[in-house]
């Protein structure tokens, strides 16, 4: 079985949906038989690195509401994140574009760690607040994932896996994704949005009997 996740590292909702996922697939007997593949997606391609920006200030601005109304929803979320054992410190999250970020997914795809690398990059941003668009702070995700620093800091400076990231990008516009996180089981069944692990759980049921 394949999963392919169309997904932004800056997306609280896909963060959820991977750890739903993730119990979802505890049920699975036989997961050798089990491919997933992390597809890059841009919530905001033109969204400039600001560390000066906080992500209540930043989710203001791009969403035409109060501050304060912003505190409030990124609040909703972080309580939500919670119940599935996820701790989000939105306080100290660092406003920044994800480009090098999928790149570095992609380095981690070539060694099947993507999936970990996923892990890693959501909980520097949701939960550590640390720069995804920096490169210390991707070198040494690389590095905990077993990755040549110095491979990872000239493949990320040469812009090596750009070509592939903005093809997964236009693909998922081809495919007319619209919101993230979006999940793709075998390009035959589709599952858009943080489901609940049941839903989860029954798709994957549902896709090893065909």
């Amino acid at each position: 079985m394949h999963v392919e996740i169309w997904s932004d590292l800056i997306c609280p909702f896909c963060y959820i949906g991977k750890r739903r996922l993730d119990q979802a697939l505890e049920s699975l007997s036989d997961k050798t038989a089990l491919q997933i593949t992390w597809r890059s997606f841009q919530l905001a391609p033109d969204l400039q690195t600001n560390t000066d920006l906080s992500i209540h200030q930043y989710l203001a601005q791009a969403k035409g509401m109060t501050e304060a109304a912003a505190r409030e929803a990124n609040q909703r979320v972080s309580e939500m994140a919670a119940l599935d054992g996820l701790d989000y410190q939105l306080d100290q999250a660092i406003v920044a574009n994800t480009l090098q970020a999928h790149a570095l997914s992609h380095a981690a795809r070539e060694v099947n760690r993507q999936h970990e690398a996923e892990e890693l990059l959501f909980r520097a941003y949701f939960t550590e607040g640390k720069n995804l668009d920096e490169m210390s702070t991707l070198i040494a995700i690389g590095e905990s994932l077993g990755l040549d620093p110095l491979s990872v800091q000239t493949a990320l400076e040469s812009g090596k896996y750009l070509p592939q990231v903005i093809q997964e990008i236009n693909e998922a516009e081809q495919l007319r994704i619209r919101a993230v996180p979006f999940f793709v089981f075998d390009r035959k069944y589709a599952i858009s949005g943080a489901q609940s692990v049941e839903v989860f759980r029954q798709a994957l049921q549902q896709m090893k009997q065909l």
